[in-house]
């Protein structure tokens, strides 16, 4: 029983992240760094529209989370696309990151997380039932 809460609470953070970042950040930039960081990345003529894209990009994987739905593909395309742009951000705009290049460690934490909560906890309750 211990397994199942963990594994919603975990679900229901992970998905708070995305959605949170894309809304707030990106989409009502409230972070103005996250567009400075795309601007930087992908140029800066189209840089407002990229960050919007982005931002509902990510509401859209928040939500994505929520519904379970091919929940193992989920997690290796979160890890995927924070791994990628991660990588991208600690090479090209380290000077832009909340806490610069120790930005990747938080990145590999959450990474684990997914994986802990989608791989480990998940096949756990998958086998019990």
């Amino acid at each position: 029983m211990g397994g199942t809460i963990q594994h919603r609470i975990l679900t229901v953070l992970i998905s708070a992240i995305w959605i949170a970042n894309g809304l707030f950040c990106k989409v009502l930039n409230l972070v103005p760094r996250h567009q400075e960081i795309v601007g930087r990345i992908l140029g800066e003529q189209d840089s407002r529209m990229f960050t919007l894209l982005i931002g509902i990009s990510e509401i859209g994987m928040g939500i994505w989370i929520l519904t379970k739905v091919k929940n193992k593909f989920n997690a290796v395309v979160q890890i995927t696309i924070i791994g990628t742009m991660n990588v991208l951000e600690f090479l090209l705009v380290p000077d832009l990151l909340l806490w610069g290049k120790t930005n990747i460690l938080f990145a590999l934490l959450l990474i684990g997380i997914i994986y802990y909560n989608e791989f480990v906890l998940n096949r756990k309750l998958n086998l019990e039932s």
